[in-house]
Formats: C-alpha cells, sequence, structure tokens
C-alpha cells in the first residue's frame, strides 16, 4: 500500500513539474508495463494494463479465451476455471486474468522507465506546441543557454527555442546568458530539436518593435504600409496617420528621437529611415529615396518603373553606398527605379534633339516631350511605337520613320563614342600605372645607393679607427725605449 501511494505521489510530482497532464502520465505507465509483459511473456499474449487509483499501482490482465478443452495454456483457460473469477463465463468468452508482476526482472524496469521517458517527452512537446502554436507571429523574450553548430539555443522559460545561423544578424554576437529578443516565425510540431524557430532578421521584427514602442500604432491610428530591411544595415518603414491631426513620421520617432532610439538599440545600432507613405506614386518615390532630394520623376505605368533625376551632387546620396538607399527604396515602394544625374538628362536631352532634328522644325521641345513619355534612350527611341512619334506636332509617319533610323545610327555613333572613351580612359590608366611603378622603381634604387653608400663611409670610418689604434700601439714601445736611453744616461 505504501508503494502504491508512492506512485501515485510520483505521479502528481510530475505532473506538477512537467506541466502535464495525470492522465498522460497514468497512459504511458500502463503502456510501458505492456510492453514489457509482452517482452517477458510473448508477443502473442493479449495483455492490457489498468491504473488502480485505489491501490496506486498498474495492474496487467492476461486474457484468454473459455473453452471445454485447453489446449494452450497460454490462450486459453477451462470453463471451470474461468467461473472462478466470473460465475457467469462461458465457452467463447474472454476472461482477463490478473497476472503477477513481482518477477519483472531489472530490463524489463529499464524497458518500461524508456517507454515512460518516451511518452512523457511527446507529452511535454505537445504542450509546448499547444502554447506556442497561437504565438507565431510574436515577438518574445529569452535568455542565450548554449550554441549548437552556429544555431543559438534560446531559454524561454518553460521550453527552449532556436535561433537558426541564417536567421541570425552577421555582425551581432551574443554569449550565454544575454539577453536576446526574436520574432517567432514558425513552431514545428513534427521537429527533432526545438519546436520554435526565432529570427532575427525577417521584416516582422522590425514592424513589431515599432508596434510596441508607438502607442498609437497600438490604437490603429497610425499604421505601418510598408517596410524594407537589410538587417544589420539600415531599414526604412511607410507609415500612414487614419488621424490628419496625427503626424505619422512624428508618432513614429517620439519625443528627442526616444521611440525610434529604443528600436535602434533592440537592433543593435541598425539605421531606420521612417517616411510618409503616399497613394501618389512619384510622391512616394521621392519620400523613399531620403535624404536625396529629387529633381525630376519620370513614371512609365505600364512597366511599373520610374527615372529619377536628382542634381549631380545628390547622386551618389540617391543610390547609397553600394546601392543600398535605392535598393531598399525599391523594396519599399513595389517600382524599379533607375536613378540618373541631372548632367547625364542633359546629355541625353541633346542626343534626343539631335535624333528628332531630322524633322524640320523639330528639336529641343520634342526632345523634352519623349523624355516625359519614358523615352531615356536613343535605343528606346529607335524601337518605339511609330504613333507614339507620330501624335508630336509636326511630325508624320514618314517624319516618324527618319526619327527612329536617326536614332539607330546615333546610338551606334554614342555607343563607338563610349567604347573609345572607355579605352582611352583604360590606356590613361595603364600610362598611370606604369610611371608609378617606375617612380617607386627610381626611389627604391635611390634608398638602395643611399644604403649602399652609408655602408661604405661607416667601413671606411672603421678602417681610419683601426690605423690610428695600430700607431699608438706602435708608438707606445718607442717611448719605452726613450725611458730607458734617459736613466742610462743619468746614471
Amino acid at each position: 500500500m505504501a508503494e502504491g501511494l508512492g506512485l501515485k505521489r510520483e505521479i502528481d510530482q510530475i505532473a506538477r513539474d512537467k506541466g502535464i497532464n495525470a492522465d498522460e502520465i497514468i497512459g504511458a505507465l500502463e503502456e510501458a508495463m505492456k510492453q514489457a509483459a509482452r517482452r517477458e511473456h510473448g508477443q502473442e499474449i493479449e495483455i492490457d494494463a489498468k491504473y488502480n487509483e485505489d491501490l496506486g499501482e498498474v495492474e496487467l490482465f492476461e486474457f484468454r479465451e473459455v473453452v471445454e478443452n485447453v489446449s494452450d495454456e497460454h490462450t486459453q483457460i477451462g470453463l471451470s476455471a474461468a467461473r472462478e473469477f466470473d460465475p457467469q463465463a462461458e465457452v467463447g468468452d474472454e476472461i482477463g486474468v490478473k497476472m503477477d508482476t513481482t518477477g519483472f526482472g531489472r530490463i524489463l524496469a529499464q524497458t518500461a522507465k524508456q517507454v515512460i521517458i518516451q511518452r512523457i517527452r511527446e507529452a511535454e512537446r505537445e504542450n509546448v506546441y499547444e502554447e506556442y502554436k497561437d504565438r507565431k507571429g510574436e515577438v518574445v523574450n529569452g535568455i542565450v543557454r548554449r550554441f549548437e553548430k552556429g544555431s543559438i539555443i534560446v531559454d524561454l522559460g518553460r521550453t527552449e527555442a532556436v535561433l537558426p545561423l541564417k536567421e541570425q544578424v552577421p555582425r551581432e554576437n551574443y554569449r550565454p546568458n544575454d539577453r536576446l529578443r526574436a520574432y517567432v516565425i514558425d513552431v514545428n510540431k513534427a521537429a527533432k530539436g526545438s519546436q520554435i524557430i526565432l529570427s532575427r532578421t525577417c521584416i516582422e521584427l522590425l514592424t513589431k518593435l515599432f508596434e510596441q514602442e508607438v502607442p498609437e500604432m497600438y490604437e490603429g491610428i497610425v499604421r505601418i504600409e510598408s517596410a524594407a530591411r537589410e538587417p544589420g544595415g539600415r531599414s526604412k518603414i511607410a507609415v500612414v496617420s487614419r488621424d490628419s491631426d496625427v503626424d505619422p513620421v512624428g508618432a513614429c520617432v517620439g519625443m528627442k528621437g526616444s521611440r525610434v532610439q529604443s528600436v535602434v538599440q533592440e537592433l543593435r545600432g541598425e539605421r531606420i529611415d521612417i517616411v510618409p507613405w503616399s497613394p501618389d506614386p512619384a510622391r512616394y518615390v521621392c519620400s523613399a529615396l531620403s535624404p536625396a532630394q529629387v529633381s525630376k520623376v519620370i513614371i512609365d505605368d505600364a512597366e511599373r518603373s520610374m527615372d529619377v533625376i536628382v542634381p549631380d551632387d545628390q547622386l551618389s546620396l540617391a543610390i547609397g553606398r553600394k546601392g543600398q538607399n535605392v535598393r531598399l527604396a525599391v523594396q519599399l515602394t513595389g517600382w524599379r527605379i533607375d536613378i540618373k544625374s541631372e548632367s547625364k538628362m542633359r546629355e541625353l536631352a541633346q542626343w534626343l534633339s539631335e535624333a528628332v532634328s531630322v524633322v524640320e522644325g523639330c528639336g529641343d521641345p520634342e526632345a523634352e516631350l519623349l523624355l516625359q513619355q519614358g523615352i531615356t534612350s536613343l535605343e528606346d527611341l529607335s524601337t518605339c511605337d511609330p504613333l507614339l512619334l507620330s501624335s508630336l506636332p509636326g511630325i508624320d509617319d514618314a517624319g516618324a520613320a527618319a526619327i527612329r533610323e536617326r536614332a539607330a545610327e546615333l546610338a551606334v555613333r554614342k555607343a563607338e563614342e563610349e567604347a573609345a572613351r572607355l579605352e582611352e580612359e583604360r590606356l590613361e590608366a595603364i600610362r598611370l600605372a606604369e610611371e608609378a611603378a617606375a617612380a617607386a622603381a627610381a626611389a627604391s634604387e635611390e634608398a638602395a645607393a643611399g644604403e649602399a653608400g652609408e655602408a661604405e663611409g661607416a667601413e671606411a670610418e672603421s678602417a681610419d679607427a683601426d690605423k690610428s689604434t695600430g700607431a699608438d700601439v706602435a708608438s707606445e714601445p718607442a717611448a719605452a725605449g726613450e725611458v730607458d736611453a734617459t736613466v742610462s744616461s743619468t746614471t
């Protein structure tokens, strides 16, 4: 009885510690006892296990068929013996006979233990899945515990999650016990390892962090229409407000930048541009390219592309470092953006003006109209629809054909001039490189000659010093002779 009470206490303790329903633990015990009994007595025997809550133990029952003459003692029981268990037993019935479990050995106990552990793990995983399946798409807090094959294992409290290498920001480094916030991108019930997959690189992490920091977003007054991100480098978000009295950009920035700085710190220094969203594509693209200033926008609705003209001193700012600014603007707006400087557009306008000048009376005004229609190269002009050209004032079908032919000729000439310019630049670069190499070689030879001269001077000084030392040594015996002569003379 005491052992039974001990088993009951163990079941209750495990249920509390693991957060598992006690019925699942009892089911695991019953399955473990059945497997252990079948391993002991054979797989062909029909066995059932039931937990007796009053006794606090798992009882095993072996089912046998009631027969008149017993031919197999393992699967059959005589009618008289069956009626000892059930007075109403009849031939053909099945009787459950309680088995003696005291003979189970160490191996069978180990088998039962393994089955119980496996079932408890399955129950734990089921509980984790049920708890976190509805938290997919949320930001969670955790503690870095360890590293496995590049992945970071994060302790979320009752369970662990994994931050795969591909979902980590390259320049972020973590150590055990560091705090970490991440976005739950998936909860996988069938995964062998951690079921909860986290991410630090997804766009959703950026938007969720702003939703947590900006009360107006939580209230639905301000919302993020679009976002673009290059993790660890730079991000852009486009925001809009339902209330005309609420500035969406100011709401996200906060007093003295407090709100956006909280997000920047959480993303470990990632730069964030906040721009106002607009239903007007041109205005929206101009905002997306901030902080660069835009002079003109040429829109091609059919191709969903824009040619953006910027001042020459704004070109590098509009493109960004390694094209980052314009790349993020494309992701943010969904438009293909081609950035050109004002000087390039003036040059293009001159080429277009020369092409349309084959028609008498046509020139710069027609070239400007073509630019506004999205003709941004001589190749475009040579292959454009003749109806577009004939729709311009003073140009008929013959004129349109002449313009297209002239544009093709100019395109070839321009390509040849460009190739010649590039070749000239290449040769100039080679010449400069050769001059630099020659200058470096001359400087190296001069330095070597100087070092050789210094070495020869040092050797000469050393030789002079040696000669001086020898003369001093030779003069010493002479002086000694003079002293001896003086003494002898005195004597």
